[in-house]
């Protein structure tokens, strides 16, 4: 399902692509067509703007948790205090930040059908790249268009 980092640069430069980095054993760079390969999940949104009020779109692809479960993030998964100091850092190619805590979309925790879409309202986002989807939001800021960038981060000193 995951691209080496060194395979992936020879994939066509025509497709929007984001990078999966951080506290991985498996890093990787991936892009529409290869978040295809995992199951996928549909939801039908409705969140706030406060630009443009209430903005309902549908969205389909896999789960954030089931991706970099694949790219192996670096904690004992049989351990699962070990997960809970890991966060996930968004970054879209506006700009855009979003922060989430691995609790939040582990399914020993909070579940939340957090998603790398692949269409948006049955448009296939091959060339703008995935979205992140977060249907349990009620204002839509962490919705991330364009992915650039995901990073896995257990290492921080939170305490010091």
């Amino acid at each position: 399902m995951s691209q080496s980092l060194a395979a992936a640069r020879t994939a066509p430069g025509d497709m929007a692509e984001f990078v999966l980095t951080g506290d991985l054993d498996r890093p990787a760079r991936l892009t529409v067509p290869d978040l295809l390969a995992w199951p996928q999940h549909g939801t039908e949104t409705a969140f706030e703007c406060t630009t443009s009020g209430i903005r309902r779109h549908r969205f389909t692809g896999p789960l954030l948790h089931d991706v970099l479960m694949d790219a192996a993030p670096a904690f004992d998964p049989a351990r699962r205090k070990d997960r809970l100091r890991f966060l996930i850092a968004v970054r879209g190619s506006d700009g855009h930040r979003a922060l989430l805590s691995w609790a939040e979309i582990d399914p020993d925790f909070g579940r939340a059908p957090v998603l790398l879409a692949v269409t948006l309202d049955d448009t296939p986002l091959d060339r703008a790249g995935s979205q992140l989807v977060l249907p349990q939001d009620r204002c839509g800021a962490r919705y991330i268009s364009g992915i650039e960038a995901v990073r896995v981060d257990g290492g921080y000193t939170a305490w010091s």
